[in-house]
């Protein structure tokens, strides 16, 4: 990988230097805000909407390899109207969060394996790798001068977004020569308007997400426009997401648009297996190790539509739940399915799916132990 320049690390008008196994080193540079804006009330707040007052930003050409780290005020980027990501989708992104303890400290959850799947996805979109330890830092500097941004309130954070986009100025399939590596933070807080209550979710055959050999495990954007018209008409039907099957034969579960999915069948804990069109879900991995850590019979593989259903008949289906960085756990009280729709237990919030919300958003809190070493305070 190509660097230029010294490893200088400045924020907060400190200059600092770090040292990195690097051929040649980086220089980071920062750009302050001249006008802050003013932060939104823990209570105000949904997901996605409010955005902090500075961005990192890095550019990638073949000459000079990623270079010109910034971080610099949050603001729009300049693109040519033929940028190749706006024709062809040539975009992955990331999202992790940043919690404060009681204690008013930062910290971060399992951010390297964020940024190792990032790389995962920018190898299948055939974009350049990035060096995980050089940004791991640049998030934590970023983070450091925008700290006041990381609400208090319970049940809120800071959502993160890693995003790289192909840049080059030109219409004609091929892989961009140039790109832009940026992150932006949003503080957030719960995902769905039902906060931790029971979503619905509605299961279509006509239509699928991702097969295997193609990019459903990577987190590229056109992942998720691929869901979109399925998904506006679970809207309309009164659901809040779309339970996704195998694009093959269309009768094996495989994930919610935004989450990993997983049943609670007599005493097993079943969730898909991943099959190179499922998201590895960072959520999901670290579930299946709770999980596992209470004694818990975890199994991964095949499952079809028709299983779940008829485990329902039996009285066999205990739970079902999604698991996603944005929501964390996402309990099911409704599953609709060719014109026939089935209550998960009693449709409320079942003792499993509370349990793992409660021991992860501990540990994410700081709340609590964390024996798996999750964690990354933000100093």
């Amino acid at each position: 990988m190509l660097f230029s320049r010294n490893i200088i690390n400045i924020y907060n008008n400190v200059v600092k230097t770090n040292h990195y196994n690097l051929e040649v080193a980086v220089e980071i540079t920062y750009k302050k805000a001249e006008t802050l804006k003013n932060r939104p009330e823990g209570s105000a707040l949904g997901f996605g909407t409010f955005f902090t007052d500075h961005m990192f930003n890095m550019d990638y050409n073949p000459q000079d390899g990623w270079h010109n780290p910034r971080i610099e005020p949050y603001g729009p980027i300049a693109m040519d109207p033929s940028s190749m990501v706006l024709h062809y989708g040539q975009a992955i992104f990331e999202g992790l969060k940043a919690y404060r303890t009681d204690s008013g400290e930062i910290q971060l959850f399992r951010p390297k394996d964020n940024l190792q799947r990032l790389n995962f996805s920018a190898d299948k979109l055939c974009i350049p790798a990035f060096d995980e330890t050089f940004v791991l830092d640049a998030l934590l500097q970023l983070l450091r001068i925008d700290k006041d941004w990381v609400p208090s309130a319970p049940g809120t954070s800071l959502y993160i977004r890693p995003t790289i986009i192909a840049t080059d100025p030109y219409i004609g399939l091929r892989s961009s020569n140039t790109f832009r590596f940026f992150i932006i933070l949003s503080p957030v807080g719960a995902y769905y308007p039902e906060g931790f209550n029971p979503v619905k979710i509605w299961v279509t055959k006509e239509y699928v997400r991702a097969v295997r050999g193609g990019v459903g495990q990577a987190k590229t954007a056109g992942n998720y426009a691929a869901s979109l018209y399925a998904t506006s008409l679970a809207y309309k039907d009164g659901y809040t997401q779309v339970l996704w099957l195998d694009g093959v034969e269309q009768k094996y579960i495989e994930e919610v648009g935004t989450m990993n999915i997983f049943f609670c069948i007599g005493d097993e804990l079943i969730t898909p297996e991943l099959n190179r069109s499922i998201l590895a879900g960072v959520t999901r991995d670290s579930v299946i190790k709770l999980a596992k850590s209470w004694g818990v019979k975890v199994v991964e593989r095949q499952l079809s539509i028709d299983e779940v259903f008829e485990a329902h008949e039996k009285g066999l289906l205990k739970e079902v739940f999604g698991s996603g960085t944005a929501a964390i756990i996402s309990p099911v009280g409704k599953i609709k399915f060719d014109g026939k729709e089935i209550t998960v237990g009693d449709g409320n919030v079942g003792p499993f799916s509370a349990k793992l919300f409660n021991d992860l958003m501990d540990i994410q809190y700081g709340k609590s132990d964390d024996p798996f070493h999750w964690i990354m305070p933000v100093k």
